[in-house]
């Protein structure tokens, strides 16, 4: 048969119309799933290689005083970004092109890769906070720098700088060990987050939501204008922060502190337990960290003896010294074993001999017989010495356990360290063996020393329960802690004789001269001395006001200040101007340098006599037991 015959020609015929409408139906189906069942897919792929995302970091919330005054605020600054390049080398091409305008050197180019490879899908922030000089040389060789973006952001600004540093904190970019944590999981990598203060104990309120933005690339990489229809979400704002900080005493505190000095000041309502003030020397520049801080700068602050990171009110440790009398009081108080008029078997002589070791008083030509007031008033060491023996070890070491002397205070800042307070018996035959130690320990407890370690803000709640009706309420700064439990246990007429005590010790003892502001407004407080083994001495001066009915109480600690009357006047003018009395009697006490010490230590002259400190023999160091049965452990 021909290969022309009608039915052969016929039967190909039907083949190649079947092939035509089976490839037809096939491209039917190809362009509908591509047009209509996938074209988000595609759509999205396609918006992509033309879209890019740019993060819109929202506003933190604002912090302000108790009276509303900014404590920290936002901003306008200018980013500078490059949108995700092609590969590395790209990007590495266009950092060296823009390296002359914002001064990248080779180590900063590198750190900035290093963004780059851990999310090459966002924009490589070049300089997080430009000047407008650098803004307009960008902006006007735009077209030679592929993937420049340039935007305006807000930017933290802390208006009091270095005074309210450790308060506040600053802000920075979060690590991926941060990020790694249950409470930042949602921070973006390149997002800022609070790394202390406020900012850190904040942060899930101040931080807000981020938003999102896209702008339109060409195929060179070249921003061509704003994404158009694309879906743009806006920022959410961060809460306000609204604390309990008096911000006018706050910089009263930072002006009168002796200054190139360290230590802290801490003010409270002792009948709420606000914080009024929180202040710690040295201090750093927060606006220093926003936008990235100067490796050198940071460097300084490491390398620095002074330790300007460290918040001395909360993460520091001294030996309360004689302000601890007045728990050893309150203790025996509670306990009946004396009374405000009691007297002690042995009267003060310039010391006192225990088994072979002579324990001195501060006074070497003694106090003599003195009823507890009275040894309150003149800080007598022998006194307290029997004092600690007639309550007994274990009962001093429960009942500082049951007033928190062993414990945090629960105060809403990030970083609060426990005070250090022997728990019980045990502790001492863990550090010195079983029974290689005698109730000899009980004399350095007694006094302030010993194994005893407190942190300004511990010791200032204490103060705050004896300023009030006993009881401790928590210190805070934005919001209250649960009610607390502890309380001194001593009747009304125990707590006002306590406070007399105080007053008398401002008036006419270890802090006389520091005491009325024109006869109007009493002060109750207690000075202490903390032996420091690098060095003078640490001072310490605890007080509150009016003495009859505190609104006020405050604690200082001042390093290498030699004794603690000398830092007396330094409280007494922060309560006056407070209080809004006449602070002229104390603002004539001058704070000076000593000519006659090394050259970190501090002496704060007065023109007030007398020391509280007391002077204990050599002891051998921890990592050694007493050579004598009889012999106290080392401090």
């Amino acid at each position: 048969m021909s290969a022309f015959h009608p039915h052969l020609l016929q039967r190909r015929l039907r083949l190649s119309r079947t092939v035509v409408l089976g490839a037809g139906a096939a491209l039917v189906l190809v362009f509908f799933r591509t047009q209509i069942l996938d074209h988000s897919k595609y759509q999205l792929q396609s918006e992509t290689n033309r879209l890019r995302p740019i993060p819109l970091p929202a506003p933190r919330g604002i912090i302000t005083d108790r009276n509303g005054k900014i404590l920290a605020e936002n901003l306008t600054g200018y980013t500078v970004s490059l949108l995700p390049a092609a590969d590395e080398d790209s990007l590495r091409a266009t950092l060296r092109r823009i390296a002359s305008i914002v001064r990248l050197d080779s180590l900063a180019i590198e750190r900035l890769l290093i963004k780059y490879r851990r999310t090459p899908y966002l924009p490589v922030t070049v300089l997080p906070s430009a000047t407008f000089e650098v803004v307009s040389a960008l902006e006007e060789r735009r077209l030679i720098f592929p993937g420049l973006l340039i935007q305006p952001e807000p930017r933290r600004h802390y208006p009091d700088s270095s005074l309210v540093a450790h308060l506040v904190g600053y802000v920075g970019e979060i690590t991926e060990t941060e990020r790694a944590q249950r409470r930042f999981a949602s921070v973006r990598l390149g997002g800022l987050l609070g790394k202390g203060g406020l900012e850190r104990q904040y942060d899930d309120s101040l931080r807000g939501a981020d938003g999102v933005r896209f702008v339109e690339v060409s195929a060179l990489g070249h921003v061509v204008r704003e994404g158009g229809a694309a879906s743009r979400l806006p920022p959410v704002p961060g809460r306000a922060v609204h604390t309990t900080i008096d911000l006018e005493l706050q910089r009263y505190i930072a002006q009168i502190f002796p200054a190139g000095q360290r230590g802290a000041v801490l003010a409270l309502n002792p009948n709420t337990g606000e914080i009024l003030a929180l202040y710690s020397a040295p201090g750093f520049d927060p606006n220093a960290f926003v936008g990235g801080v100067d490796p050198d700068y940071w460097r300084r602050l490491n390398v620095s003896e002074a330790h300007p990171l460290f918040d001395r009110t909360i993460q520091a440790r001294y030996p309360p010294g004689s302000t601890w009398k007045l728990a050893l009081a309150a203790m025996a108080l509670r306990h009946g074993v004396v009374t405000l008029r009691s007297r002690m078997p042995i009267p003060c002589r310039g010391g006192l001999q225990y088994g072979n070791r002579f324990f001195r008083c501060w006074s070497a030509q003694g106090h003599g017989d003195l009823v507890l007031a009275d040894a309150i008033a003149q800080s007598c060491d022998v006194y307290f010495y029997q004092l600690g023996l007639k309550l007994g070890l274990t009962s001093l070491l429960e009942d500082a356990t049951g007033l928190g002397f062993h414990s945090r205070t629960g105060i809403d800042l990030p970083g609060e360290i426990t005070s250090e307070f022997p728990g019980g018996t045990d502790y001492y035959d863990r550090a010195y063996g079983p029974r290689r130690w005698t109730s000899a320990v009980t004399l350095n407890l007694a006094i302030g020393q010993g194994e005893n370690a407190q942190t300004l803000v511990n010791m200032v709640r204490f103060y705050q329960m004896l300023a009030s009706d006993g009881r401790a309420r928590p210190p805070y700064l934005v919001h209250p802690a649960g009610g607390s439990t502890v309380s001194l246990g001593l009747a009304p007429d125990q707590l006002a004789g306590l406070r007399q005590a105080m007053i008398s010790v401002v008036e006419r003892g270890t802090a006389r001269g520091a005491g009325r502001f024109g006869g109007s407004v009493a002060i109750a407080g207690k000075t202490g001395t903390a032996q420091n083994p690098h060095g003078p001495a640490h001072g310490w001066f605890i007080g509150f006001a009016p003495a009859e009915k505190p609104e006020i109480v405050v604690g200082a600690i001042v390093e290498f200040a030699r004794e603690g009357p000398y830092v007396a006047p330094l409280v007494t003018r922060v309560i006056g101007h407070y209080l809004g009395v006449d602070t002229t009697l104390a603002s004539k006490i001058r704070i000076v340098l000593p000519t006659d010490t090394a050259p970190h230590a501090m002496q704060i002259l007065p023109g007030i006599p007398g020391e509280d400190s007391t002077i204990v023999p050599p002891i051998l160091p921890p990592s050694l037991p007493p050579d004598s049965g009889n012999a106290p452990p080392p401090q």
